[in-house]
């Protein structure tokens, strides 16, 4: 289903949502099942945090960089919220998707709703949502997930309840680990759930999205990335640990060799932290360096 498609459908329900003349607050109520299970467009002004999240403090660093995240692809992992009230909700869970949403300045936020005693029929809407020939390997890891956290099932139960393996299971559900940049490339069928499974392997965020760019300019196959991913487990520990850097990074560094013309060392962790090192073969050539920077 085309990301296109998925809006309208969400505006559709949200403008189900906003008609007075048909608020949905119950699983009891008409046209319930045409929103449990469902994502919708809200508006994040109509959402409030749960007063009773045991979660008080969240990483500057890390919002800001999910807020990049979600200002480059969106949000993957809807957020869920309850319904509380006419265009009123509670947040549920994804406190650190709808802070970063508001500092990306989103005015509305994708989001599946809660309503007043929908347990078995949130559960009956997800397994056959599961079922739908059309779903790509995110929609049905996000739809294992939601099972297992909003209906309370293991991955054994849920096995059953989809008629699934439990290993297949567990490797959608590991797709939620990825990258959020390799999340949106699965959804949008740039990479294949085979080198999806070969990256989840890979802990470090930035070699990941180092072997997701070669896997689309170079067109790699499954078994080369596999290849790849082996090879690096069976390199010392620490190249392993050594974190491969960012494209726009690695252009910084070829600028800068050529403007020193020396050699150049940028380093940077995932956190963002790093430094440069500038190469000189003696005094002279040091007060060379020290001239350009001057300039």
């Amino acid at each position: 289903m085309s990301a296109q498609k998925k809006n309208a459908l969400g505006k559709g329900l949200s403008a189900l949502l906003r008609d007075p003349n048909q608020d949905i607050s119950s699983a009891k109520d008409t046209g319930a099942k045409n929103v449990v299970g469902q994502i919708a467009e809200i508006e994040i002004s109509s959402i409030e945090t749960n007063p009773f999240q045991p979660r008080s403090n969240f990483d500057k660093q890390a919002l800001e960089e999910l807020r990049v995240s979600i200002s480059e692809v969106g949000i993957i992992q809807p957020i869920t919220v309850r319904k509380s009230g006419f265009n009123q909700y509670q947040l549920i869970s994804g406190e650190r998707r709808f802070r970063a949403s508001k500092l990306a300045g989103l005015k509305t936020i994708p989001a599946y709703i809660r309503l007043a005693d929908d347990q078995s029929m949130l559960e009956l809407a997800l397994v056959e949502n599961i079922q739908r020939q059309d779903l790509d390997a995110i929609e049905v890891a996000l739809s294992y997930k939601r099972l297992m956290e909003e209906c309370d099932l293991n991955q054994e139960q849920l096995s059953e309840r989809v008629g699934k393996q439990r290993s297949t299971v567990t490797n959608y559900v590991r797709l939620l680990k990825l990258q959020p940049l390799i999340q949106a490339g699965i959804r949008d069928k740039m990479i294949t759930m085979g080198h999806a499974r070969a990256l989840i392997n890979v802990e470090d965020e930035d070699i990941q999205l180092a072997i997701y760019r070669d896997i689309i300019a170079k067109d790699l196959s499954v078994r080369r990335v596999e290849e790849i991913v082996r090879g690096m487990k069976k390199a010392p520990k620490d190249a392993k640990r050594k974190p491969v850097l960012p494209e726009t990074y690695r252009k910084l560094r070829v600028q800068l060799k050529d403007y020193f013309n020396t050699e150049v060392e940028l380093q940077r962790n995932t956190n963002g932290k790093g430094k440069i090192s500038i190469n000189f073969e003696n005094d002279t050539d040091l007060e060379r360096i020290i001239n350009i920077i001057n300039k």
